[in-house]
Order: C-alpha cells, then structure tokens, then sequence
C-alpha cells in the first residue's frame, strides 16, 4: 500500500530506513559512485521447517557490476548500523561474507546474535580461517556449511571434519544428488546432532522427498511453485477467499458499493482501516470508513489493498509464500512507474504481480483461477500466456527473487540497482503489510 497521490501525501517522501540501506561503509573509498550510492543488492531467501513456518533467512548478494570487496564492505555497514534488522524482522539470517571480513571485522557480527554465516568446505583448508571459525562458534556465532555435492569427511581429524563439528547447520544440494546419497547424508548429519538443510529444492517433488527425511529446514524455489493436482479441490477458506476476490473484479460501482462488499467481514474493514491509518503511511487526515477510503485513494487501489489483506490473511498458506506474492506485487508497480507507465497500468502492474501466485496460494490451476475471475485483458495475458506490458515485469522479479542474477550476463547494472531499490522498498511494504493481516500491529 503506498501513500494517497494527493498534493499532500502522493508525494514520494524518504523512508528512514532507505536512507540506512543507502549508506556506504567508510572502508571502501574506491567503490563507484554510482554503484555506492544504490542500494545494496540483495534479496532474503527463506529456509522453511516441515510445517512451512520460517527456521531463518539466507540474504544473497547479487552481482551489480561493482568489485567484490567494494559489496562486501557495503553488506558489512548495513551490519553495522543495524539497518540489517529491517530484511530479517529479527529472525536468524545467514549471509557470506569475505575471508578478509570474517577474519578482521566478526566482531561486528558477533554483536548481533541473530546473524549466522555460511561457510564452505574451502575454508576447512585455510588453517588460520579454521582456527578463527572455531573461535567465533565458540563465543557464539551461528555458522551454516554449505556442503552442497560435498561427501562428508571419513574422520573428524581431516579438516573438514573439524569444521563440521563447529557448525550447527550444515546444507546438502538436494537439486542435483541422487535420492540414496540425499538421504545417507542426510541421516549422517543428523546423527551428529547438526541442523541439515535441503537446498536447491526447486519443485514439489524433491521437497515431498525431503519431507520424508530429518531435515531441520528446506530451502528453494518450489515455495513460488504450484503443486500439479489432478482435480482442483479448493478448501473453505480458500473459496471464501476467491468469491470476495470475485466480487471485487466483478463490482464496478463506487465506494458505497465497495464498501458493501466487505461490511460482513469486520475484521478485513478492521484491519484495512488499520493498515492505511498507521504512521507508515503518514496520511494528513484520519480514515474512518472503507467508503471514504476509496475515495481518497482511489477504487482500483483500494481493491488491490483489500485484496492484498485478504490473501494475506489465509491461515492455511504458507507465511513466506504470503510475503512473496505481496512483495512481487510491490515490486512490480515499483518497476511500472520506473518505466513512466501511467496510475491506472502501474495499479494493474500491482494486481498482476499479485495475483501472478495464486495459484500456488490457492494450489489449483492457474487456468482454473483466471475462469473464476473477471480481470483486465492485459493482466490476464500476463499470468496465462506471459504477454502484454506487464510479463516483462514479472520476468524481472521472478529473475531478482531466485537471487542469481549476474551483472552483464542477466541485467546490466543500472537495472540491477534499479530491482535493488524496489525490493528494499517492496520488502518493508510487504512486512508492514502483513504484520496487520496477521492482526498483530499495535
């Protein structure tokens, strides 16, 4: 939701916490200016338990075209300052950092007991990095080691081995090793009393897999991915859902109509109410009514919100999902009015990102969804068939959200800075949002 386009609050005003993200480390003099200036290039991906409930946040570093240490002396200032707390809302988040980092500047992660870092099977081979590691698990530090195909170590003498037994976590490329080796790994780390995680599970099919295996935690792209059903069968809740949704597309009056819609629903007028009224949104006058709400924002926005605190409120969802499909749709009229589209299409841009996961939300067909709901051509050309002015968006965000775009091979970097500065700004969005769906704002 973002603030009236009013003379007095459509005005695009800095956001404390922006301006944290945007503030270089003073160690690195030599980094572009451009580059040093744009926020930091990353994006959270979640590590989620067999119940679906969040175990921590990774936070990849994407490549923007700046050097190496230039981005990790960046990561290491938002560290610093504790602007860091607003990706992982307080959670456990792992992260990479340099050699050169770990071994000079760990005390600052130190500081931070939520922060863990990932480490790999290399650094069992640098006897003064081994040494530090286990001087920081020791006083503390959580640390993550990314095995991927790695086999473990026959004895705890080799140096992997003695790395292994500083770690809590330890990450096995569930994507790529045959299910046998998966889970005779798997029930290795286990026996050692580390938390295994699955990665690289990109569908349905590895995660069922991993499920059947003690992993403390599963991580992938298969969250953003709709579970294939033969018949599509949807729960009481989610049909409630869809019929409000229905009934948004399909209403066409003004606010008194709009504000019929959803007089049954206290709690939805509630937490609406809530949300727009709060201080993030700083607005010159109190809104007491859905009706006077859609006059001041607007019919369109105000469906988007309303749909966005409905989808958001599905308990039987996953939570990182919810927050996925919140963050896509911010992102995506982020990028529309980067591109100069006008309000009505950068609204659509919001609807289309969206609802460009309700199918995964709903787990039924994406098909069968678009023949329950009456939405605009071009919103409907870009979840069914990829087409229209607001495919490309997706396409950016669906790419950004994997964490593996590459400067010059996938974007080149002012585009890169560009999705930077709508994910910090979708991501806060996307959090404040859903902390009143869930009914827990103050």
């Amino acid at each position: 939701m973002r603030q009236a386009e009013t003379p007095t609050a459509g005005r695009s005003r800095p956001r404390p916490h922006d301006d944290r993200m945007n503030r270089n480390a003073a160690a690195a003099p030599d980094a572009n200016a451009a580059a040093a200036e744009a926020p930091l290039p990353i994006v959270r991906i979640p590590m989620l338990d067999r119940d679906h409930q969040l175990v921590a946040y990774e936070l990849v570093l994407q490549s923007d075209g700046s050097d190496d240490e230039t981005a990790m002396h960046r990561l290491l200032s938002i560290i610093i300052d504790g602007s860091i707390k607003q990706l992982s809302r307080g959670n456990l988040v792992f992260l990479r950092l340099s050699r050169k980092l770990m071994m000079e500047q760990s005390d600052f992660v130190l500081r931070q007991p939520y922060i863990g870092l990932v480490v790999t099977p290399d650094d069992a081979a640098d006897e003064a990095l081994l040494a530090h590691l286990t001087q920081l698990s020791q006083r503390g530090c959580t640390l993550l080691l990314d095995l991927g195909n790695h086999a473990l170590p026959a004895s705890d003498d080799e140096p992997l081995g003695k790395l292994l037994g500083q770690v809590q976590f330890a990450r096995l490329d569930a994507g790529h090793l045959d299910p046998a080796t998966l889970a005779e790994r798997c029930q290795q780390l286990h026996r050692r009393h580390l938390k295994a995680v699955a990665g690289e599970v990109e569908d349905h099919a590895i995660c069922h897999r991993c499920m059947e295996l003690p992993f403390a935690a599963i991580q992938g792209g298969y969250l953003l991915v709709p579970e294939k059903v033969d018949v599509p069968v949807l729960s009481a809740n989610r049909l409630s859902v869809l019929r409000l949704l229905r009934a948004m597309q399909e209403e066409k009056g003004g606010p008194v109509e709009l504000g019929q819609i959803i007089r049954n629903d206290a709690i939805l007028s509630y937490k609406l109410l809530g949300c727009v009224n709060s201080a993030y949104f700083a607005l010159p006058c109190r809104i007491k009514s859905v009706e006077q709400a859609a006059i001041f924002f607007g019919m369109t926005r105000l469906r988007n919100w309303i749909a966005t605190l409905t989808l958001s409120g599905m308990s039987d969802s996953p939570p990182e999902l919810l927050r996925a499909a919140l963050i896509r749709a911010q992102m995506c009229e982020e990028l529309a009015e980067a591109q100069g589209m006008p309000k009505p299409q950068r609204e659509m841009a919001f609807t289309a990102g969206l609802f460009s996961l309700l199918d995964s939300l709903m787990c039924v067909p994406m098909d069968f969804l678009i023949q329950q709901l009456p939405l605009e051509p071009e919103i409907r050309d870009a979840l069914v068939e990829r087409s229209g002015p607001y495919a490309p968006l997706l396409e950016q965000v669906t790419q950004w959200e994997s964490g593996k775009i590459r400067s010059g091979q996938d974007a080149q970097p002012m585009q890169i800075r560009r999705l930077a500065g709508a994910y910090f700004k979708a991501t806060s969005w996307a959090d404040h949002v859903y902390t009143f769906a869930e009914g827990r704002a103050a």
